[in-house]
């Protein structure tokens, strides 16, 4: 079994979490144009962490609770965050068809799941046979 040894002078760094790292490459994302918004889930114990790396290189944001102790967080340009804040009046699972579909399209999910996935919700006949 290895051990990391530790000094008085050099206490050993935390790990970045696992959640961060993946906050960090959305951020690299947004940054570089790939994706105009984001949806990402975390626990809240990161959120300041989440909200200032945001908050330091001027990305807007908005938080929803989830529960168990986790958030929603969306960032992304003002214009996608703006049509979210008309959109995303409820909790993501309570969303009509049509709601999720809108939002799976803004976040740049495969249409074609996203097709698929609203006529799942909508009909239990549909002619894909889905």
């Amino acid at each position: 079994m290895e051990q990391t040894l530790t000094t008085p002078q050099r206490p050993q760094a935390e790990a970045m979490p696992i959640d961060m790292k993946v906050l960090m490459n959305h951020i690299y994302e947004y940054k570089k144009g790939v994706r105009s918004l984001v949806l990402f889930t975390f626990n809240k114990r990161y959120e300041h962490f989440a909200l200032h790396r945001l908050e330091r290189q001027g990305i807007d944001y908005i938080v929803q609770p989830v529960g168990n102790s986790r958030l929603n967080l969306f960032f992304g340009r003002p214009e996608c965050l703006e049509a979210i804040r008309l959109i995303v009046t409820k909790p993501l699972n309570e969303l009509s068809p049509e709601e999720d579909f809108m939002l799976g399209a803004m976040l740049g999910y495969d249409i074609r799941v996203q097709c698929e996935r609203y006529c799942r919700r909508k009909c239990s006949r549909c002619s894909l046979g889905v």
